[in-house]
């Protein structure tokens, strides 16, 4: 496992993963296929780019073009597929399923066949703990029946039965993590805690959802690749892991956090109507991953305050996203006229 293809490498987790496996893994080469949609950012890898310019190679494909992958997988000499090529924003899966299908399913299955009919050394499947669903009590294990609520969550059920409908089938070594909610660098701005920082930054409204007591795991990112390293290295062939620091936070909670940090009033929260079947609690058993020796390194007020710092210090990064015509218009399609007073 030396030459890793990292599909979704240019977008928010991706590109994290991507950093971090090069800075600790000296022989590695890495290439990374991404479409380049709106969430994907050849900023988020700018210093890997400059750094490590003779282990790392950019191809700009679509998952879903089996030709591409193929071409791309034999140029670079590729033994292992890290797949982060995702839709992956819940708001825009109820706006519109049909690119969540594609990509999500269909492009998972283009990339096992390519593994498959490549003999690939491995194939890793980067899933999220959304598949569960909403869990009113306790937390949900590896073993549990996926139950998805949204598009979004429908999709990536469909491709964690599809990776493991390929190990029993065919033998292909898979593996599959499924994280729970990763805030930190280079998260495009239509995610909630990114959202909420940079609009308290310039005293603009926090749009939250409902009465804000949705329980959420929010991990700092870093250690949800060091999750996916331990799975890669250790963990064992047809496995599922889950991956989060086991603990949660309420949306209110989380919110309050940010403006604490920024030193920013209160006043500044608007409720806005609930998302359509929004699911009020994950919680994830992580014994599996433990198992392997991995450990959350931050707490979920911990990844808060930590991804806070990072926006106020780089607004080289977000502040032109903010400022395009694309952000705007969704943004305003997303949250125009849904206002409501606070109780």
């Amino acid at each position: 496992m030396q030459h890793l293809m990292i599909t979704g490498g240019a977008g928010f987790i991706g590109s994290n993963f991507v950093r971090y496996l090069l800075e600790k893994y000296p022989d590695y080469h890495v290439v990374v296929y991404d479409k380049l949609t709106y969430a994907g950012n050849l900023d988020n890898l700018k210093d890997v780019a400059e750094r490590f310019a003779d282990r790392y190679a950019f191809v700009k494909g679509d998952i879903c073009d089996a030709e591409r992958v193929r071409e791309t997988i034999e140029a670079h000499k590729v033994d292992t597929i890290v797949n982060f090529a995702a839709e992956t924003h819940v708001d825009r899966s109820i706006m519109n399923p049909d690119a969540f299908i594609k990509t999500d399913v269909y492009g998972t299955y283009v990339l096992l066949e390519a593994a498959r009919e490549l003999e690939l050394e491995r194939y890793h499947q980067i899933s999220t703990d959304e598949v569960y669903g909403h869990v009113a009590e306790g937390a949900s294990r590896e073993s549990d029946t996926v139950a998805p609520r949204s598009p979004y969550a429908a999709s990536k059920s469909s491709g964690d039965l599809m990776v493991h409908a390929y190990h029993i089938t065919y033998d292909l070594p898979t593996t599959i993590t499924r994280g729970s909610n990763n805030i930190g660098p280079y998260q495009y701005p239509e995610k909630v805690v990114p959202l909420f920082v940079t609009n308290a930054i310039d005293d603009q409204p926090l749009p939250l959802y409902g009465d804000g007591l949705q329980m959420r795991d929010y991990q700092y990112v870093i250690d949800h690749c060091e999750g996916i390293d331990a799975v890669l290295h250790q963990g064992g062939l047809g496995q599922t892991y889950n991956i989060g620091t086991g603990t949660e936070m309420c949306n209110i909670d989380m919110t309050r956090v940010i403006l604490d940090e920024l030193g920013k009033p209160e006043s500044l929260i608007q409720p806005v109507r609930d998302r359509a079947g929004h699911d009020r609690r994950y919680s994830l058993d992580v014994s599996k991953l433990k198992a392997l020796g991995w450990r959350s390194r931050h707490t979920c007020e911990e990844a808060v305050r930590k991804t806070v710092r990072w926006y106020v210090e780089n607004e080289w990064w977000w502040r032109p996203i903010k400022s395009g015509e694309a952000y705007r218009t969704y943004y305003k399609q997303q949250y125009e006229g849904r206002e409501v007073n606070a109780t």
